[in-house]
């Protein structure tokens, strides 16, 4: 991992509104105080005050660092390129956060929302479980050295070569929610511990499911009886409210439908064991949904179920800034405004525009002499632009409309930050663009430095 250094002091235009540098919460979304120690299963240890305002400051540096070696005059083709800056300090703040408001849930990491390999060799360190859905999810997470136990392959309609696979590598638990599913299983790995889907209301999510996966409360006792019949081993109930869930009413009824199934398990002789709550937690608002979220599933299932999560943008959304490089800007007559274009666009990272409902917040990063990040109303300037990236598409769109506080030049830089979750996981090489952005990584927490050096 290449670190930047860790003595850093957070410029005053990192620090929040109201907070004072030496008294600054670890993050201003820690509405839980964390404790001093935690479990020490867990392998965690409670971040330092100020870690994520440290985080902001080594970010920074990196930035401005990366952007400076870049000559527009000389530098090779592509020297220019976009890139990202990881604090994986966030990464194990949010596991601490997890540990601290959802004791009693396991998280399996879902894999697919950001791959990037730092960030999974740190969470296998945490002892995470992982949520895989195809063979070469399964390839990375078991090449990190975690063991089959901490897999669940999650997807309910899976090719029948890659339940052999399953069956080869030993990775038992596997989602299903139709009939279909359960015969192929049956003649291809009859000793997998499956989990049952249910569907679930993910109608104020950003990206639903349910229209696609899950089965319908009608069908899930013909399900496990076919189950029974066929002397398979169902093990648990899963469940996902969509990607982005705005709140803890979804999870809240899923976990009671939930509860119903298991009821009807037990009416054919089943034993269920775990419960699967899915993913769809979000970094604001995750204490609002813990806090209603924990006591339902208490309320519903005795401590000998066990209860695991699959989340993914939670762990890796605020870890990651992109920064962008302006390649040519076009002035727009009889307008007061201009289009800015940047090497990264919608067949890249901000893929997340047309996938994720993303809608990114463009932020000058230099303009001429001048660095910008951090400083307060960047993205709220006299000058309208709209932003373009790369390639030949007109469907190549970041922002129809943004302020900015100047009007850029080519040659400058801008960023994004919350860019963790559902952006280098998608990108493409469409055009013949670079789709392997480079990594930069720094790091805001010793604890998490000592975890990737062991």
């Amino acid at each position: 991992m290449t670190e930047v250094e860790t003595n850093a002091v957070c410029p005053p235009s990192l620090i929040p509104r109201g907070v004072q540098a030496d008294h600054a919460c670890p993050s201003p979304y820690a509405v839980v105080p964390l404790p001093m120690t935690v479990d020490t299963n867990t392998r965690v240890k409670a971040p330092a005050v100020g870690g994520f305002l440290h985080g902001q400051a080594l970010i920074s540096r990196a930035l401005r660092n990366r952007v400076n070696r870049v000559d527009n005059d000389s530098c090779s083709p592509g020297g220019e390129d976009p890139f990202f800056v990881a604090d994986i300090g966030e990464v194990y703040r949010q596991h601490v956060r997890w540990k601290v408001n959802l004791p009693r849930v396991e998280p399996f990491y879902a894999v697919k929302c950001n791959p990037d390999l730092t960030v999974l060799k740190l969470l296998a360190r945490l002892g995470t479980g992982f949520d895989c859905a195809s063979k070469k999810e399964m390839d990375l997470i078991m090449s990190l050295g975690v063991p089959p136990s901490r897999i669940i392959y999650a997807h309910p309609c899976k090719a029948s070569s890659f339940i052999r696979y399953a069956s080869q590598r030993d990775v038992r638990k596997m989602t299903f929610d139709n009939a279909e599913e359960l015969y192929k299983i049956k003649r291809y790995f009859p000793e997998a511990e499956l989990f049952l889907r249910i569907v679930t209301d993910d109608s104020e999510s950003l990206c639903q499911f349910s229209m696609k996966y899950g089965a319908s409360l009608n069908h899930t006792a013909d399900l496990l009886q076919l189950a029974k019949d066929l002397e398979l081993n169902v093990v648990g109930i899963s469940f996902h409210v969509g990607s982005g869930a705005v709140g803890a009413k979804p999870f809240v009824h899923a976990v009671r439908s939930a509860r119903m199934v298991f009821d009807q398990a037990e009416a054919v002789g089943m034993n269920i064991t775990t419960l699967d709550i899915g993913g769809g937690f979000g970094v604001d608002n995750f204490e609002s949904i813990a806090e209603v979220l924990g006591p339902a599933i208490d309320e519903s299932f005795p401590p000998s179920v066990r209860v695991v999560a699959e989340p993914g943008r939670y762990y890796v959304a605020s870890a990651f800034t992109l920064a962008c490089h302006v390649i040519a800007r076009r002035e727009l007559p009889h307008h007061a405004s201009y289009m800015l274009y940047l090497n990264d666009g919608v067949y890249g990272n901000m893929n997340c525009i047309l996938f994720d409902h993303q809608q990114p917040t463009v932020r000058a990063l230099t303009h001429g002499n001048r660095y910008m990040y951090g400083l307060p109303d960047n993205c709220d300037g006299p000058v309208t632009a709209s932003v373009w990236g790369p390639t030949c598409d007109g469907i190549d769109c970041i922002t129809r409309e943004c302020q900015l506080p100047y009007a850029l030049d080519v040659g400058d830089w801008v960023y994004f930050d919350n860019f963790g979750a559902y952006t280098m996981s998608a990108a493409t090489g469409f055009n013949g663009f670079n789709d392997n952005c480079e990594v930069l990584y720094v790091c805001s927490e010793n604890a998490a430095n000592k975890l990737l050096s062991e």
